[in-house]
């Protein structure tokens, strides 16, 4: 089978892509919620940043550690642990939203930082085993049609989780939010038990869980093309995302709801899905440094217009462009990285991976939940796209092999 769909005819795939779906759906569900019901707790911009914190810490802190792990023990099994205790976590959440259970009168939005930090020592196992399975579920041709695919049913989620999330939330209320969390979760744990157990590459010849660290990190930085990528994401993301700020946005700006905060938290997975698909048939295959760059940069862009934006239609409309953009740099990003990896390292390198870009996010809600302390919410968004504008100029002018790359196959060369 060949065309845009050609992965999906491997059963193993098949499932990592489902589960993977779910579980995203879910992590975007909770995050939506988490983030209101923290709001409403505090009334406190700099909470929000803080929810990134609490998950963004522990994921980092053990990031280089998991990646080792997740080239020296099977790779599903790493998945299913993490994914159980993910789900302990959000049955967890359920729990403390029970009007029976009074422990956030108490003590206030502590319990939920607190979940969210056992959630992010998981996802930092969860994502290097994820990238490392991934590729061992397909033949290596695929391997760009794959990474397409898994971007796309992403994306899907992404933009299904948060709309879910506010309609849930505000036609049945916080529990039912919750417990729909809980249920997407456990299907989720459900299809990964089902991929068959793949064997282990050959191990490098390392000594020691500190050489084996420092040899994936020397890849990375040795091989100008993907640490490039991987930077001008990780900058991208941590100055021009506007995310974790959406429930000021649409309270205090927008005045907007829950359910059109939700299509506003949407509006990026939804424009990043169409990008996806788009891509998924018309594979971008010359100009590939230029492309990211300009992806990037236009991200950037509508960061600055979204801050300034005044109208909810047209916010939406920015926050949709962003995506597309963003779907793009994530595309190509994760196109050379499984393409340019070694097997028995992809563990490491996804890793690395998750610190620049993976834990970007939090550290990025929390850079947010600061700048819109210190500036203003307005002036922080602003700010932070232009200071992504300034990221895409400094990158291009220093790595001239991803400004001048044109296709994987010269990546591979090179």
């Amino acid at each position: 089978m060949t065309g845009p769909y050609a992965a999906l005819q491997y059963p193993d795939f098949r499932n990592f892509i489902f589960a993977r779906f779910f579980i995203t759906l879910a992590i975007q569900i909770q995050a939506t919620v988490v983030g209101w019901q923290v709001y409403e707790i505090t009334k406190d911009p700099l909470s929000l940043g803080l929810i990134g914190l609490a998950e963004a810490l522990p994921s980092i802190a053990v990031s280089l550690y998991a990646g080792h792990v997740a080239d020296v023990v099977n790779r599903k099994k790493i998945v299913v642990i993490t994914v159980a205790v993910l789900l302990a976590c959000s049955v967890a959440l359920l729990v403390f939203a029970s009007d029976t259970v009074p422990l956030l009168q108490s003590w206030g939005a502590g319990p939920i930082y607190g979940t969210i930090f056992i959630s992010g020592i998981a996802r930092g196992f969860l994502s290097p085993a994820n990238f490392s399975l991934m590729p061992q579920l397909v033949p290596r041709a695929l391997f760009t049609n794959a990474v397409t695919l898994n971007s796309t049913f992403w994306q899907a989620a992404s933009i299904g989780g948060p709309m879910l999330a506010g309609i849930i939330y505000a036609t049945w209320g916080l529990q039912a939010a919750y417990a729909s969390d809980v249920v997407l979760v456990a299907a989720s744990i459900t299809l990964y038990v089902l991929v068959t157990r793949q064997p282990l590459p050959p191990v490098t010849d390392e000594q020691g869980v500190v050489q084996k660290i420092k040899a994936g990190l020397s890849f990375v930085f040795n091989n100008q093309i993907i640490l490039s990528a991987i930077t001008l994401d990780l900058f991208a993301v941590l100055f021009g995302g506007a995310v974790a700020l959406l429930p000021v946005f649409a309270n205090d700006i927008l005045f907007v709801g829950k359910f059109e905060f939700g299509v506003l938290r949407a509006a990026p997975g939804i424009g990043a899905l169409l990008m996806a698909v788009y891509i998924t048939h018309h594979p971008i295959r010359k100009a590939m440094g230029k492309v990211l760059l300009w992806s990037v940069a236009g991200f950037g862009i509508t960061m600055i217009g979204f801050g300034l934006s005044k109208l909810y239609w047209l916010s939406v409309g920015l926050l949709l462009l962003s995506g597309m953009f963003d779907s793009v740099s994530v595309i190509i990003r994760s196109t050379l990285i499984q393409t340019l990896t070694p097997e028995n390292m992809k563990g490491r390198v996804a890793a690395v991976n998750n610190i620049f870009i993976g834990s970007s996010n939090e550290l990025g809600a929390l850079e947010s939940g600061v700048a819109a302390k210190l500036l203003g919410v307005i002036p922080s968004v602003v700010a932070g796209g232009h200071a992504t504008l300034l990221v895409v100029g400094l990158t291009a002018w220093k790595a001239k092999k991803l400004r001048v790359l044109n296709s994987i196959e010269e990546a591979q060369r090179s």
